[in-house]
């Protein structure tokens, strides 16, 4: 009797982190009120911080609704970040994540289909918000677009691996916003988004040297200061802001860290449950 031999099909890495996206993708924009969340939210602040203070700040020859436009865009990103990758603890819930986790492809595939996904999202809503802003006259036409669309998506899948390096281990959303709130926020906020890195002084008492050095080692600072100088901006007096070149590699480097940091996560709690 000849014995039979089946042929199993090699598992196909590239389409499973295609399949991953894709279903981020979809599932984004079935719900409207995350997609109005994570875009609107932004805006707002933008509108109200921005006309505001319009009048009672100036850095770098800019008022405030104009330096606080690479802060609106880092924060969409932000909460896009945040709102796709709050899906993997839903997954889990819904047992979706672990038929993943025993389907024939490589670990490595679920975490770069999450941040493939979730960070393909954040960057199209930010690019959304920056055509209106060139609509409106904000921002002039003449800036370097592709420049600013490629340091976004850096930015976007940053802060995509970040968020799926806390949310793989949460059991809870409430535990997930908890810890949001406390890392990503201030990251934010301590990026020059908001406010300029002042430069101390001397004669600084220490709390203002610990500041400018926190925000100056700050890898979130790199991609919000890269995108104010492609827009125009430029550092105020006695402020302090990297050189572009500074810029595109602290981001770049800092996309690689979390990416890493996102990929042993990943490993490591299979292996635990193995």
């Amino acid at each position: 009797m000849t014995p039979v031999t089946i042929e199993v099909p090699k598992p196909n890495s590239s389409a499973a982190v295609m399949m991953l996206a894709k279903r981020e993708w979809v599932r984004f924009f079935r719900q409207r009120q995350r997609v109005i969340g994570a875009l609107g939210q932004p805006i707002l602040f933008w509108l109200l911080f921005g006309t505001g203070m319009r009048s009672s700040f100036q850095s770098g020859g800019q008022d405030f609704m104009t330096y606080y436009l690479p802060g609106t865009l880092a924060l969409i990103l932000l909460f896009t970040a945040i709102f796709t990758t709050i899906s993997i603890i839903e997954d889990r819930r819904e047992g979706f994540l672990q038929g993943v986790l025993v389907a024939p492809v490589p670990r490595w595939t679920i975490a770069a289909g999450k941040i493939l996904g979730g960070g393909a999202i954040a960057w199209v809503q930010a690019m959304i918000f920056l055509t209106l802003s060139v609509i409106i006259g904000t921002v002039t036409p003449s800036i370097d677009l592709f420049a600013v669309a490629g340091l976004m998506a850096i930015g976007a899948l940053t802060l995509t691996a970040l968020g799926v390096s806390f949310a793989w281990p949460m059991e809870s959303t409430q535990g997930f916003h908890a810890v949001m709130s406390l890392v990503l926020l201030p990251m934010w906020l301590l990026s020059g988004a908001f406010f300029p890195v002042p430069l101390p002084q001397e004669g600084g008492t220490v709390g203002q040297w610990v500041m400018h050095y926190i925000m100056r080692c700050n890898p979130l600072s790199y991609t919000v200061s890269g995108l104010r100088q492609l827009l125009g901006g430029s550092a105020g007096e006695g402020t302090w802001m990297p050189s572009l070149t500074s810029c595109w590699i602290g981001s770049i480097a800092f996309l690689a860290i979390t990416f890493s940091i996102a990929w042993f996560i990943v490993l490591r709690n299979q292996r635990a449950r193995n």
